[in-house]
């Protein structure tokens, strides 16, 4: 019996009432396991009214109360992470010890949320004038909605909804509908913690699901992480309706390598960050930028350290890279390796027509891993975010050549540079146009405590995602200018019995 996803309304599970639904299949087998039920427009009102209707109790509620089950929270995600894992892995493909890793970096944003009364602390200037004083403080905005996207369907949630139901907002949430489960799961730890019905919300679905969020008159701020042209389409449109956007978009992460560098050591590093996660993450490196003579020993390196990865269905434990999510996306990243040659490419290793020798597995959605060498600026392969295990290696002859080719691209959100140069480190920090940078670390994804994004298409809107960015994002500043008279001033005839020898 296929399993049925629907929604999470109200601090419970809602079955779908539109008589929409989707396909959800195990990647490694191209089987259908699940149906994940369409929201409707009224499902989606739904959805925001009961979050509205929380509102009202939950946004006055206090520091201690929200994130004393917060820390509720935090205990069973930790104790249920391996089920939380596994539900990844079934939908998504990538290998069980990834899918941990995921649910351990959303963890560190619950962490964070935690400590949200430090980053909620307001400031006070006294006697500004006299007997005049001035204070900040931070409140929450109301009914606010993520958007997230397939391939890190427990953490990009947890980026955004813990620091924002720790601010005293409530939040409804529209998964991907490509792996809903683990979305599903969260909630039910969250309501086990003791969260009041409506805080958390979800809805699954399309495009009608989406546009509601963006224009519902009651949802405040927008969240989104996804490819480039829907980040454009979503602050375009949710600005449009009056809200607060954060929607970042697509990459093409490059890895500066100068000829001084531990080769190995990058090596190593590139291999990891193009091909972990089968490549479907927004930080992964996908361009390589040799300098000068050493390209044809780094190729090597990258080539014999690639060829020993081990392909296979993610709950196997030997497998290191498991299937990309669904057919139609492993027959667009083969078709950019397939048509390299023609545009200028060398090809290295072509793992386009690679299949998994194993019962049932036939229909998965496998691909191999491909190194193209040698690659033009102009090849689609270098200009197109593809989300697969493509690494690309273009070749240059000085540092301000591959500095001048990174900042041309249209991308900006994370990139890195090898050597043991710490001049050169140092001018690529400030030279380079990118949102996050990495010295000798090719997946400089931020610690909870500071916050993610990038720069140019690779992100939409004023705010970068959790950290400090994050709290200021789920709330807004009040300024209070305050002039008590004092007691001395007390109208004839009424004494406070306050000393009047001063």
């Amino acid at each position: 019996m296929t399993k049925i996803v629907n929604h999470w309304i109200g601090g419970k599970s809602v079955e779908g009432a539109s008589g929409n639904f989707g396909p959800v299949t195990d990647p490694a087998t191209g089987a259908v396991t699940t149906k994940v039920a369409f929201a409707s427009v009224d499902e989606v009102d739904a959805a925001v009214q009961a979050a509205k209707e929380a509102y009202l109790t939950w946004g006055q509620s206090s520091l201690a109360q929200r994130t004393s089950i917060l820390f509720k929270f935090r205990a069973l995600l930790d104790a249920h992470r391996d089920d939380i894992a596994a539900l990844i892995t079934a939908e998504h493909g990538k290998v069980h010890s990834d899918a941990l890793g995921e649910v351990a970096r959303g963890l560190e944003i619950v962490d964070l949320a935690c400590g949200i009364s430090v980053q909620l602390k307001g400031e006070l200037s006294t006697q500004v004038a006299s007997r005049v004083d001035v204070s900040s403080i931070r409140q929450p905005l109301g009914v606010v909605a993520g958007i997230t996207p397939f391939n890190f369907p427990a953490m990009v949630p947890m980026w955004m909804f813990p620091i924002a139901i720790a601010c005293g907002n409530t939040f409804v949430l529209k998964p991907s509908e490509k792996d809903p489960s683990a979305s599903m799961r969260i909630a039910e730890l969250l309501a086990e913690a003791g969260l009041p019905e409506g805080v958390f919300n979800i809805v699954h679905g399309d495009k009608v699901a989406v546009d509601r969020l963006l224009e519902h008159p009651d949802v405040k701020a927008v969240s989104f992480v996804g490819s480039t042209p829907i980040a454009r389409y979503i602050h375009t449109t949710a600005s449009a309706n009056g809200k607060r956007v954060q929607a970042l978009g697509g990459a093409k992460n490059h890895m500066l390598v100068l000829p001084d560098a531990d080769l190995d050591a990058a090596a190593d590093a590139a291999v990891s960050a193009a091909y972990g996660s089968a490549g479907e993450r927004c930080m992964a490196i996908s361009a390589v930028v040799a300098v000068g003579a050493i390209a044809d020993t780094l190729v090597d390196k990258i080539r014999e350290r690639a060829e020993k990865i081990k392909i296979g269905p993610g709950d196997d434990p030997t497998s290191e890279m498991g299937p990309l999510i669904t057919k139609v996306h492993r027959d667009k990243v083969a078709s950019y390796v397939e048509g390299a040659a023609a545009e200028g490419c060398e090809v290295v290793l072509d793992g386009s027509a690679y299949t998994y020798e194993g019962v049932g597995f036939e229909d998965g959605h496998w691909i191999g891993i491909s190194l193209l060498d040698k690659v033009p600026t102009s090849a689609k392969a270098y200009q197109d975010e593809i989300f697969g295990p493509v690494l690309c290696v273009l070749r240059v002859d000085t540092y301000e050549d591959g500095v001048a080719l990174i900042n041309a691209s249209p991308f900006g959100n994370g990139t890195a540079i090898f050597t043991r140069d710490g001049g050169a480190a140092r001018r690529f920090q400030l030279e380079i146009e990118a949102g996050m940078v990495g010295v000798n670390v090719p997946i400089p994804v931020p610690v909870g405590y500071h916050s993610f994004g990038g720069w140019k298409d690779s992100l939409f809107g004023d705010h970068h995602i959790y950290g400090n960015d994050g709290t200021h994002f789920y709330t807004r500043g009040k300024v209070v200018t305050t002039r008590w008279p004092d007691p001395s001033e007390a109208p004839a005839g009424v004494d406070l019995g306050f000393p009047r020898n001063h």
